[in-house]
């Protein structure tokens, strides 16, 4: 990363940096429900524009998933060599890396609904221009690398400044619902996407693919232009550097921020990574074809599915603090046991729950971290999110590859669960300790200011 973070001052021990921040692991009082009607779950979807928002990101979605799939045929096809297929997913993350700190700062300066605006008609321009070159028969993998390094920029802008911009659209009390719609709508594209892209490749051809990403494109910038006009915030007048020090100073000087990103980071390396060494699970481990391969990667996209419907429906009557702890722990010891599933069946229903888990984790992540930032942050952080949770990933999925290739994708499986395991204990135990440590205090400091108003006896 080209900011050093020694450049960056950091509060001093025990500082507040911006505010007094509320404690997010005392929940707000809410009163007995005793049942959860179909408004509970949906609750985000009362608003207008977070109505809009989702059915264009579903579109999209599709579409997204679709070119994936049919970019890593195209990418076959023309080489004949996996690593190619490796390396264009790689060329596509670099921006995300370099640039997604950046974005964050640029989210918290300009009007969010306009620069999503512009972003996505970029991404549309991209996937029209590879649709194009694919179906007349022009397109070289140079082509398909420049375009790979176009599309991962505009996401470094992109999915900050879409992140930040839910909170805009829902009421602070609805924001876990929303993140949680979200993510339903994610990992239903997940299954439906690529059901889409392989008929249309075996009846069409790859490039009907990509004008259908491209076509989908056009779903989101329908909903955006019709939504409310959203918030311009004030120009900042700090430069990139004091603006991305304010957004490190947050993250590291509060306890909350700097745990969940200790944990999304950890996750991002070392759990996720069992992602995309599925096929080699599934082969190598299991001695399985490409329909039990299918089936694994479904199985893990059903689970977080399911997971996020929960949370639509019940996050809002669970502790997130205790949630994000209890599902870090619980997604180490899932993995674990997966990585020990010893045939197809039992490693299908183990892959289901480390999926429920992994989305659980995540949706609770994310929902404490965007409550916790202060609005006029809430850019910034959510880029430094976006930097762990993508600009990260090809780390993780390097150092699972090496492993798996020197010593085996189970040994791969297993050091990336134990890593998991012991980074969400550590953070947990510290967690814990540090609110027994804060309610000492705070019964000594009213023990102290109650014997001090008490009235001193006359002898």
């Amino acid at each position: 990363m080209h900011h050093g973070r020694h450049h960056l001052d950091f509060p001093a021990p025990g500082a507040q940096p911006h505010r007094q921040l509320p404690t997010p692991d005392r929940p707000v009082y809410l009163p007995p429900v005793t049942s959860t009607s179909l408004r509970t779950v949906f609750a985000a979807l009362k608003h207008r524009n977070f109505r809009l928002f989702i059915t264009g990101q579903f579109i999209s979605l599709c579409g997204t998933w679709m070119q994936v799939i049919a970019r890593g045929w195209l990418v076959l096809q023309l080489t004949n060599s996996p690593f190619a297929v490796g390396l264009v997913t790689a060329l596509g993350s670099l921006p995300i890396l370099f640039f997604t700190l950046y974005g964050g700062v640029i989210a918290d300066r300009v009007n969010k609904r306009r620069f999503i605006l512009v972003l996505q008609s970029l991404m549309l321009a991209e996937t029209l221009t590879l649709a194009i070159l694919t179906a007349t028969h022009l397109i070289t993998l140079h082509w398909v690398m420049a375009l790979a390094v176009f599309s991962g920029l505009l996401s470094a802008f992109e999915v900050p400044t879409r992140q930040s911009f839910l909170a805009e659209i829902v009421d602070r009390q609805d924001l876990m619902n929303a993140i949680a719609l979200n993510s339903s709508a994610f990992n239903l594209a997940r299954v439906v996407g690529p059901a889409i892209a392989a008929g249309l490749i075996a009846t069409v051809g790859l490039a009907a693919c990509f004008f259908a990403d491209a076509a989908s494109y056009l779903a989101v910038i329908i909903s955006l232009v019709r939504m409310d006009r959203g918030l311009s915030p004030k120009a900042g007048t700090d430069s990139v550097a004091v603006a991305l020090r304010h957004g490190f100073s947050f993250v590291f000087g509060n306890r909350w921020p700097r745990a969940l990103v200790t944990l999304i980071a950890t996750f991002s390396i070392f759990g996720f990574s069992f992602l995309p060494l599925m096929p080699v699970f599934a082969r190598d481990a299991l001695g399985t074809g490409a329909s039990g391969y299918g089936a694994l990667v479904a199985s893990v996209g059903i689970g977080a599915a399911a997971a996020a419907f929960f949370m639509a429906g019940f996050g809002h009557r669970v502790r997130r603090s205790r949630l994000v702890l209890g599902s870090s722990n619980l997604f180490g010891i899932v993995l674990l046991a997966a990585s020990h599933a010893p045939e197809f069946w039992s490693a299908l229903v183990l892959f289901t729950l480390t999926g429920c888990v992994m989305a659980l984790n995540g949706i609770a992540a994310n929902t404490m971290l965007q409550s916790e930032a202060p609005d006029e942050l809430r850019g910034r952080v959510m880029g430094f999110y976006s930097f762990t949770v993508l600009g990260l990933a090809p780390f993780g999925s390097f150092q699972a590859g090496w492993i798996a290739e020197h010593f085996g994708v189970r040994v791969a499986f297993e050091v990336g669960a134990l890593v998991c395991l012991l980074v969400a204990a550590t953070v947990a135990w510290r967690m814990v300790r540090a609110e027994k440590v804060e309610r000492v205090e705070i019964a000594a400091r009213l023990e102290a200011g109650s014997a001090a108003n008490t009235p001193m006896m006359e002898p």
